[in-house]
């Protein structure tokens, strides 16, 4: 029986690993070594031996993590080596940190993306095209349903819609996810906010991490016990459920995120379409950028799949590297061609 040559980068049960190097790729589970895209909890797990990042994102890594794990860090575009593959970070632009992962072996390059957008910023770096033979993309909005308004002024629309509400004496509970988002959402603030934000007690520490790494953010206060009128608070939507809610007084509430776009308001009494992921057009742009002769899409990976092959791309679903298609089972051998 004929067996395809192992790629340098498989999927497995554990994740993205190549062979070449030893390494992983926002391993599932604990690994000896962890190279992470960045920080959000379903790329950052507990339990590696080690673990290699991009410098402005291992604060954010050890409070995710444990401030005594073991943590290697590079600077973007510097690189390194594991056994004989060559490996470099590169900006996503989705959170502090944020790197895409480029691999190389005997002349051959894959980048991993992770994460990553393309929209203007000010908490992070912005996103950097890599060029490589084969790319692995995400698709967490990938259909063409999901496209962004650009150059859209977030932190002027959001401190507006904070004014109006401050006005009439009543609360404004801006929910946001504690990592990135929120972050985010106070840079954006900051040209703006006339007064402290109020932030729950999730974002505090993250948002410390940022302003290390000489990020502009808006004033804040953590959220206590007081009783509030007319205040802009920043927190993750599993406040509501708090035993002290009550005290928020008469409020209204906003979600910042992509899927305010299709979804209508989703319960809340307004929607900014803010996303830390690329749009559709920015998912066939960075594709095209990268000039890769191969892509393998992560998570939504359906209509971008067909549309690449119809432009001529070769495209798989990221279940098309799965380990166990390169590998004899018991009793068959294995032919590299």
């Amino acid at each position: 029986m004929f067996f395809p040559k192992i790629p340098l980068i498989t999927w497995t049960p554990k994740g993205l690993y190549c062979a070449a190097g030893d390494f992983y790729i926002d391993p599932h589970r604990a690994v000896d070594v962890a190279i992470i895209t960045h920080a959000h909890s379903d790329h950052a797990r507990r339990g590696s031996k080690k673990y290699i990042c991009e410098e402005s994102g291992a604060e954010l890594l050890k409070t995710r993590l444990g401030k005594k794990i073991e943590v290697e860090t590079y600077q973007y575009g510097e690189s390194f080596h594991l056994g004989k593959v060559k490996i470099s970070l590169h900006s996503a632009g989705h959170i502090l940190g944020s790197a895409q992962v480029r691999v190389e072996l005997d002349g051959e390059v894959w980048v991993a993306s992770g994460d990553y957008k393309r929209d203007r910023d000010p908490s992070c770096d912005p996103f950097e095209s890599v060029p490589c033979d084969i790319f692995i993309t995400e698709a967490t909005f990938g259909t063409p349903k999901f496209v962004w308004q650009k150059n859209i002024n977030h932190g002027q629309m959001m401190h507006d819609w904070w004014l109006e509400n401050e006005k009439q004496g009543i609360n404004s509970i801006l929910f946001g996810y504690s990592l990135g988002k929120a972050q985010r959402i106070l840079a954006e603030l900051h040209p703006y906010a006339h007064k402290p934000v109020i932030i729950h007690h999730t974002i505090d520490e993250l948002t410390d991490c940022y302003r290390r790494q000489m990020r502009n953010m808006a004033r804040t206060e953590v959220l206590n016990e007081r009783e509030l009128t007319g205040e802009l608070i920043l927190a993750p939507p599993s406040i509501l459920k708090e035993n002290w809610v009550h005290l928020l007084g008469e409020y209204k509430t906003a979600f910042a995120s992509g899927w305010m776009q299709n979804s209508g308001r989703g319960g809340y009494d307004r929607g900014f379409v803010m996303s830390d992921h690329a749009d559709w057009n920015d998912l066939n742009l960075t594709i095209k950028e990268t000039g890769a002769k191969k892509v393998y899409v992560q998570h939504r990976d359906g209509a971008l799949v067909r549309h690449l092959k119809r432009q001529g791309i070769e495209a798989h679903p990221i279940a098309d590297l799965d380990i166990e298609l390169f590998t004899p089972k018991p009793g068959e051998n294995l032919v590299l061609i």
